[in-house]
């Protein structure tokens, strides 16, 4: 019992001594979001569908920026948004059909300021990635927006090499 007690105590104390890592955040405007290219489900409605896509991309931008250093933020401001598929081809039923003519694509800029708003990093860029369907996605296999998310974590990747924080 009382060797018990004392892992007990060892592995909390470390855990309340451990420093907490705080991590870059995230910011997301969607700007003149109407204009899209492509941002409907088919069948679902277009305000909910449009509201669920856009936190769930919020979401993965704020979880790429987490990689990046504290009191930093990421802002975004996205311009477009093409889906991977299309759903006029389906006829009808409007599902969305997935060809590897209907590639994912994002138009962007984005901003990275430290803790005192100082530019570290700024541009604007068109991520596409025109070879989804060849490329391994078992990462988001089983998650809605899973050739957009890779093809996001590519271009994270590449842009933001030299300041991703390994933890």
């Amino acid at each position: 019992m009382n060797k018990s007690f004392s892992i007990l105590a060892v592995v909390l104390s470390t855990l309340l001594i451990t420093p907490t890592v705080t991590a870059a955040t995230s910011e997301v405007e969607w700007k003149d979001y109407k204009s899209y290219r492509d941002i409907d489900s088919g069948d679902e409605g277009r305000k909910s569908f449009r509201e669920r896509t856009f936190k769930n991309f919020e979401k993965h931008f704020a979880k790429m920026a987490e990689s990046l250093p504290e009191d930093q933020v990421l802002k975004i401001v996205v311009t477009d948004v093409d889906l991977a598929g299309d759903t006029n081809a389906a006829g009808i039923n409007r599902t969305r059909i997935l060809k590897d003519l209907y590639f994912p694509r994002m138009n962007f800029s984005y901003q990275l300021v430290d803790a005192n708003g100082k530019e570290i990093k700024a541009d604007t860029v068109v991520v596409k990635d025109m070879n989804f369907m060849r490329k391994s996605n078992l990462k988001y296999r089983n998650q809605s927006l899973s050739y957009e998310k890779r093809m996001l974590d590519e271009w994270f990747e590449e842009t933001f090499a030299d300041l991703i924080v390994k933890k």
